[in-house]
């Protein structure tokens, strides 16, 4: 029940980039859709670890509220709210400027730069909302407050909808459109978030607690990690994206296309190990040994029922989820080859993403960032490793050796955990 609300909103998150693929694919044709794939590594570069310094920040403040103290909450996000804004203000800045020289580092294909530079320069001014959003979504989540990112998503993604038809279908302003809706729609997510916050939040966000040192420097331990794994990863995948682009214009479209979909397949699996992370840090806040298990072990259990019906599905139908962006030919077969090849092995990254999620709750946090860090340099490897046996496939059957690898280095770790603090 506390990951439902979770799941929903991340699908409805995934919104955004379906109905600019959506309609773009349809109103402007496939190489404008392959531009704004072809963006999805660098925008998510932000978008990533923005996403790990708020989940360090919710396990601590999930520690905290499981001690009852909500002094500490209210000090935690006056803290870090100027920084995030401020900080993510100019790293968005900075992407912005140097749009172009970065997508032609990554050898973007040069029939989609143009397109590519107008939709990520537009769609970073949005990075600021962004962390303001994810900073109170992760307060609230810590307080087991899920239903509010349902409400804030749903209204930001129905706006966006309607603002991408404005924008691209009737307008005709192409991936620009697409980039404003995107924008608009995200600052509609976070004032929202702030008024809701103010009616049903009162005890954390009401008063005059100015920003502490203190609880600045105990926040850098649970938000460094995780931010520094993240923002490896998406370094990682911006490698990942030259790599792909070394295939061609088809071979790009195919791929991104086909991880929008398998975006929002994997959306369950990460919330519900999300889920896990904030309950096991509540339970360790009270100091309920037992009640981590159990969470623990129910997870597991959600998770592997979650997967199966997951990987039936893609099998099943993911070429015509690829074919939903308008995508046909040599593109869709590609498309669907790459997901079915992936889907094949969604179970190793749930189990692996419950069991990390444990890790998170308990504060092991320095070792699940090592993990994320370590199997990128499995995939990274893998990709060049198998490119003369495999080709384009390659980007598949690599995943899936790091997600394996994955799977085993934190049930390891965990094992170790659970022994190490049973009684003697």
């Amino acid at each position: 029940m506390f990951s439902l609300p979770l799941i929903l909103s991340g699908i409805l998150q995934q919104l955004y980039s379906w109905a600019d693929a959506f309609i773009v694919g349809h109103a402007e044709g496939e190489l404008q859709l392959a531009a704004i794939g072809a963006t999805n590594s660098i925008s998510t570069f932000l978008l990533n670890t923005l996403l790990g310094l708020t989940l360090g920040l919710s396990i601590m403040a999930a520690q905290e509220y499981g001690k009852g103290d909500i002094t500490k909450l209210k000090k935690i996000l006056s803290t870090y709210l100027p920084v995030l804004t401020l900080v993510y203000l100019v790293c968005a800045a900075l992407i912005i400027i140097f749009a172009e020289d970065i997508l032609f580092f990554m050898h973007t294909p040069k029939e989609i730069v143009g397109y590519s530079r107008i939709y990520l320069q537009i769609v970073l001014a949005g990075a600021p909302f962004l962390a303001i959003y994810n900073l109170y979504a992760a307060i609230f989540r810590a307080k087991g407050d899920t239903k509010v990112a349902f409400f804030a998503v749903l209204i930001s993604s129905l706006l966006n909808v309607v603002l991408d038809v404005l924008f691209v279908a009737v307008l005709k302003y192409g991936v620009g459109g697409a980039a404003f809706a995107t924008v608009f729609s995200q600052a509609a997510m976070t004032i929202f978030i702030i008024i809701y916050g103010l009616v049903k939040h009162k005890d954390v966000i009401s008063g005059s607690i100015k920003a502490d040192l203190e609880v600045f420097r105990e926040g850098l331990s649970f938000a460094l990690p995780p931010a520094l794994q993240n923002s490896v990863i998406s370094a990682g995948n911006l490698v990942l994206q030259n790599f792909m682009n070394s295939f061609g214009s088809v071979t790009v479209l195919a791929i991104t296309t086909s991880y929008r979909v398998d975006s929002l397949m994997l959306l369950p699996i990460i919330n519900l190990g999300s889920a896990i992370a904030t309950m096991v840090a509540r339970s360790k806040g009270e100091g309920n040994m037992q009640k981590q298990k159990a969470y623990v072990k129910s997870g597991l259990i959600v998770m592997a029922v979650v997967t199966g019906a997951l990987t039936v599905l893609v099998f099943l139908c993911g070429g015509l989820f690829v074919s939903f962006f308008g995508v046909t030919g040599n593109a869709l077969e590609e498309g669907y080859q790459f997901f079915r090849d992936l889907s094949l092995f969604y179970m190793f990254f749930g189990m692996a993403t419950a069991l990390r999620g444990a890790l998170e709750g308990i504060g092991d946090l320095k070792y699940c960032s090592f993990v994320g860090i370590a199997t990128l340099a499995v995939r990274i490897s893998f990709s060049y490793i198998l490119k003369p046996l495999c080709a384009e496939r390659t980007i598949a059957f690599a995943e899936a050796v790091a997600w394996f690898v994955f799977l085993m280095l934190v049930l390891v770790r965990y094992l170790c955990k659970i022994k190490r603090n049973e009684p003697k």
